[in-house]
């Protein structure tokens, strides 16, 4: 056997691997719970109907399939309680999303113009959270906002308040927790973009006359653009999504659609519901990483 053909085989499987990857655990999961979505409730173990069998044949198969239905979906767009959280969960992730760009540009632009030496301290500083368990960072800004808290203790006295503010079981605890948690995701990709950047572009426009706002604007921030997009796709994404942050910290006023589809699927027990919840879900996150997918083959097609 040729050398070529010994290293050739590693190179193949490198290149199926994702593919495989992405059917294994993507695909066959999402086509059990689009199954799921497409079933109707039924207090039975487990509780949808109809469940295929294999075994039964064809006929029983076919059975099977002539059941299915878009009740579910139609449902969705049909009850205020899904609509609206759809609603509130986009609201919330483009807001945090935003919110996260504004405070971590300006860290990421700090980072990478340091010296060499203290870019890496700042990294670190920037991943130490994620050395403790999500869970605890989140119970920990329980007891920091809470009516006896560290925050309302120090707004005492420092004078700000006369009285003790109320921030747990609002959107704004909410926020701050989205916020704390999602930061590195927004700094990272923002700090790779940006120290890739040639300060002599910053220079250049300066020497030509540009004022500080006119070089970041013309200069740094469009070139900065791929950082940004992932830094708000890596936000908004899993915001739209999430779960623990909006149920421990926010009102229940209004929820968000992780929210409904936990109680659809642990207490409603109604799975065909929440499964048809989570696929339009995913449907509705298609779009823009499909836009973010094409923006950034352009740009490669630009640049070679």
């Amino acid at each position: 056997m040729s050398s070529r053909r010994i290293f050739a085989r590693p190179a193949r499987f490198a290149a199926i691997a994702p593919y495989v990857w992405m059917v294994l655990f993507f695909l066959v999961p999402f086509a059990f719970v689009l199954k799921i979505s497409l079933s109707q409730t039924a207090i039975a173990q487990p509780p949808y109907a109809p469940v295929f069998d294999f075994t039964e044949g064809r006929a029983a198969l076919a059975a099977a399939f002539a059941q299915l239905s878009f009740d579910n979906f139609r449902l969705l767009i049909s009850d205020n309680l899904y609509i609206l959280s759809y609603l509130r969960s986009l609201v919330v992730a483009v807001t945090a999303t935003l919110i996260l760009l504004l405070i971590g540009y300006p860290i990421a632009y700090g980072m990478a113009r340091l010296p060499k030496r203290w870019q890496a301290v700042a990294m670190v500083l920037v991943i130490v959270p994620f050395w403790t368990s999500f869970l605890i960072r989140i119970y920990a800004w329980i007891n920091i906002l809470q009516h006896d808290g560290l925050l309302n203790q120090i707004l005492l006295a420092l004078h700000l308040v006369s009285q003790p503010v109320v921030w747990l079981s609002t959107d704004t605890a909410m926020y701050i927790g989205i916020v704390y948690s999602y930061l590195p995701f927004m700094i990272l990709p923002l700090y790779a973009t940006l120290a890739k950047m040639e300060p002599a572009l910053e220079e250049a426009a300066a020497d030509l006359g540009a004022p500080p706002w006119q070089v970041f604007w013309l200069v740094i921030f469009p070139l900065s653009l791929p950082g940004v997009g992932a830094g708000v796709l890596l936000c908004f994404i899993p915001i739209v999504g999430e779960f623990v942050i909006p149920d421990l910290l926010a009102g229940s006023n209004a929820l968000m659609i992780g929210q409904t589809l936990w109680l659809e699927f642990f207490t409603n027990k109604d799975w065909p519901v929440a499964s048809a919840a989570a696929v339009a879900l995913l449907l509705l996150l298609v779009p823009p990483l499909v836009l973010y997918d094409r923006l950034q083959r352009r740009q490669l097609e630009a640049n070679s």
